[in-house]
């Protein structure tokens, strides 16, 4: 079993910059891609990011392409979100989440950390 937890969620002002982690944990973790995706208040999820474990390529959203950038820690098990000049509707809870199969569907996902960005 594979545990993910978020970190470095919070409560910033527009144009501000955050950086979540989320660090696995479990069984041997060697995974397909893993992902971000959030929440906002009476929204669905939505996809944010995604990198491929072992070459590395990204993925962004087009409401955060430019902003944010998704990186990894190979011998941390980390995989990290820069969020810069945030804006109020990247209000959400963020979600991290592991590929392990090689149809990259996502089947592990952390608690969630809360990014709250204030106008």
């Amino acid at each position: 079993q594979v545990q993910l937890v978020e970190s470095g969620g919070g409560l910033v002002q527009a144009g501000e910059f955050l950086r979540l982690s989320c660090a696995a944990s479990g069984q041997t973790f060697i995974p397909q891609a893993m992902g971000w995706f959030r929440r906002a208040p009476g929204k669905e999820r939505e996809y944010v990011s995604s990198i491929i474990w072992s070459g590395g390529d990204t993925y962004y959203a087009d409401s955060v392409a430019g902003r944010f950038s998704i990186f990894k820690d190979n011998a941390k098990n980390t995989v990290y979100l820069q969020m810069n000049n945030l804006k109020p509707e990247d209000t959400a809870v963020y979600y991290c989440a592991a590929a392990v199969r090689d149809d990259y569907s996502y089947d592990f996902w952390g608690q969630g950390t809360q990014v709250t960005v204030s106008s």
